[in-house]
């Protein structure tokens, strides 16, 4: 453990004795695909500019959390992150803190092939790109939109801009790309990138999620394992990531799997998450947040913000519940709060 995080009064520690070093900022509700999984085809009614936070204001709260409250690791989300029209100057101011926070995005691609090399130069250290399918049909059919071709293009940049590792978050559907976890892998492989799944999780604006008929980590592995040798790396290895991995075939490469319904990690949580307009919310799933943006704007200084976020994070739940039946589902769709 770090100095910074023994310093307990100066940390973002909960009653659970968690301490989150690692904060998700989300810039943006906006996005420029559909993903059945995440938005109605029509999109939703976005953030009025005025709501979201400026780019000054972004930059100074991660000074805050990083400054006065131990947070390490800052990972750039969205809606789609490539649409915040200042985010080269974010990560850029960012970069130049003390201390300074490793920083990474997480993005659907499109875009990627233009700004990967002033993101790498700007400071950015590397990027999680979300493809679901190798077929580009499929991808128009979960997506809505025919961009197949500028994903892969944003990732072969990405990677020859050095924005490594450069991992591939990955989403199965039923009757759509359930079939192809094992090509999906072997891609990965033959391109350099970790590859890594993800259970589909209740974070839809429609509501339509139905845990019985998800695609479990189970069928992924067993599925990857008709073609792959896989040896799992293990809890001290994995240690608060998500992602529970598996070396391929010996190695090097691996392949990752969030099981965040079937195989919940609540316990480990490192993360904190600050929305787009302003909100810090203690989990993904939480019914309830906790407003910086007000503070902000009337003129508090750091201390106060520091001391709002602590009380935030000392209330942060046990667990979200996603297994089981009384769960409830957060009215704010995945494009609002960050991935």
């Amino acid at each position: 453990m770090s100095d910074r995080k023994r310093e307990g009064a100066h940390v973002l520690i909960d009653t659970y004795g968690r301490v989150a070093t690692d904060l998700r900022v989300s810039l943006t509700d906006r996005c420029n695909l559909r993903c059945t999984y995440c938005m109605p085809e029509e999109g939703l009614q976005w953030l009025a500019k005025p709501d979201l936070l400026t780019d000054d204001e972004i930059v100074r709260l991660i000074d805050v959390a990083v400054r006065t409250l131990g947070i390490e690791e800052v990972r750039f989300t969205g809606g789609e992150p490539l649409l915040r029209p200042g985010l080269v100057g974010i990560v850029e101011r960012v970069a130049a803190l003390e201390p300074r926070p490793q920083m990474s995005l997480t993005t659907n691609g499109i875009g990627l092939k233009r700004t990967a090399p002033a993101l790498k130069a700007a400071g950015l250290d590397r990027v999680n790109v979300s493809l679901d399918t190798l077929r580009p049909d499929v991808f128009k059919t979960l997506t809505r939109r025919d961009r197949h071709k500028d994903v892969l293009e944003g990732l072969t940049a990405a990677r020859e801009a050095g924005l490594t590792p450069v991992k591939v978050n990955s989403v199965l559907m039923p009757g759509l790309n359930d079939d192809e976890a094992p090509d999906l892998l072997a891609w990965a492989v033959e391109h350099d990138y970790e590859l890594r799944f993800i259970e589909q999780m209740p974070l839809d604006a429609q509501h339509g999620w139905k845990r019985e008929g998800m695609v479990t980590a189970g069928d992924i592995l067993a599925s990857l394992r008709t073609r792959f040798e896989l040896t799992a790396e293990g809890a001290d290895a994995r240690g608060s990531a998500p992602a529970e991995r598996w070396l391929v075939d010996g190695g090097p490469h691996r392949v990752g799997v969030i099981a965040s319904v079937t195989r919940p990690f609540c316990a480990a949580c490192d993360r904190t998450r600050l929305t787009a307009d302003g909100q810090i919310r203690t989990c993904l799933f939480a019914t309830e947040e906790t407003d910086l943006r007000a503070a902000l704007r009337s003129g508090a200084p750091d201390e106060e913000i520091a001391r709002i976020w602590r009380l935030a994070m000392w209330g942060k739940k046990a667990g979200a519940g996603l297994d089981d039946p009384s769960f409830v589902q957060p009215d704010r769709p995945m494009s609002a709060i960050g991935g």
